[in-house]
């Protein structure tokens, strides 16, 4: 059974497609409805706190996945998963669960805010990387005739467009993009949990069959994403604060994304879109249980 996972085919068609771009749009335009310019310029009057959080992000956790990818040689599909969230932006829980947490939500949004903008270039950038260092995925990107203009275009229409727009309505109308804000984040969190749920249920006999293969990978690669950018800010001599932060940042990923360029780019390869599905529902657990834990401690 574990050999057909490859083989198989997440059942999702053009309108779930559709709403799933949708989504992912209209959470990514609530989140830039909190940002401004100034969170940029936040960073850069704190470069070494600044390089750390897209250093351990953009930088580090796509090597470690790969580390780890070879150490536990998964099936091509879910290597490949794998892969794809590790580029990834973070994803938009993570400003509320480092404010839960008690660590710096101000760095936290600020990272946000530059991790979607450079993502536009560094998931393509990382995916055709990593996915071609190793044989088995280099074979899945060979098969499927990845463009990455084609996958560069995408993620700019969903992220970097609804960033934009999203930027400008705070500007111009900073008390609209407040109200619109605090009504457009949780419920298209909702909308897209709502989703995901459907996705299951319309693909319940794919997950009972196969959830296994990727349950305890989703649970290591998000361990080892949150541990990481703990002590990769701990090393440098950053705050407790900016550790939980950098933590938040890294080992919470946007899935959704991730889900999107699988089912627009990989036809919904079956261990991919099973590994994706579940890491968009696992690091909401797991970063919530952490900030819960955290916000009982005292930190300076």
């Amino acid at each position: 059974m574990y050999e057909n996972l490859d083989s198989v085919k997440i059942n999702f068609d053009a309108n779930g497609l559709w709403a799933l771009n949708v989504t992912l749009a209209i959470i990514m335009f609530g989140v830039a409805l909190d940002i401004t310019t100034n969170d940029f310029k936040r960073l850069l009057k704190s470069p070494k706190v600044f390089f750390i959080g897209i250093f351990s992000q953009f930088i580090l956790l796509p090597f470690v996945t790969f580390l780890f990818i070879k150490l536990v040689n998964p099936m091509p599909s879910i290597a490949l998963g794998l892969i794809m969230v590790a580029a990834c932006p973070g994803g938009n829980v993570s400003n509320f669960a480092t404010k839960m947490a008690g660590g710096n939500a101000a760095l936290s949004v600020s990272l946000s805010a530059f991790a979607t903008a450079a993502a536009v270039i560094m998931t393509p950038l990382n995916l055709e990387i990593y996915g071609n260092m190793y044989a088995p995925t280099a074979q899945i990107l060979k098969s499927v005739e990845l463009n990455p203009y084609e996958l560069f275009k995408l993620v700019l229409v969903i992220l970097g467009i609804p960033l934009i727009i999203g930027m400008s309505v705070r500007k111009k109308y900073p008390k609209t993009a407040h109200k619109m804000s605090v009504f457009l984040k949780p419920t298209s969190l909702i909308i897209f949990l709502i989703f995901i749920a459907v996705a299951f249920y319309n693909n319940l006999d794919i997950f009972v069959n196969y959830i296994q293969y990727v349950f305890l990978l989703v649970v290591a690669h998000n361990l080892i994403a949150l541990v990481q950018g703990f002590y990769v800010a701990k090393f440098f001599g950053l705050s407790k604060k900016n550790q939980i932060t950098i933590s938040m940042e890294t080992g919470i990923q946007n899935s959704g994304l991730g889900l999107l360029l699988i089912f627009s780019f990989f036809d919904g390869l079956g261990g991919m879109a099973l590994l994706a599905a579940f890491w968009g529902i696992w690091d909401l657990v797991s970063s919530l249980l952490l900030a819960s834990y955290w916000s009982k401690q005292e930190f300076k």
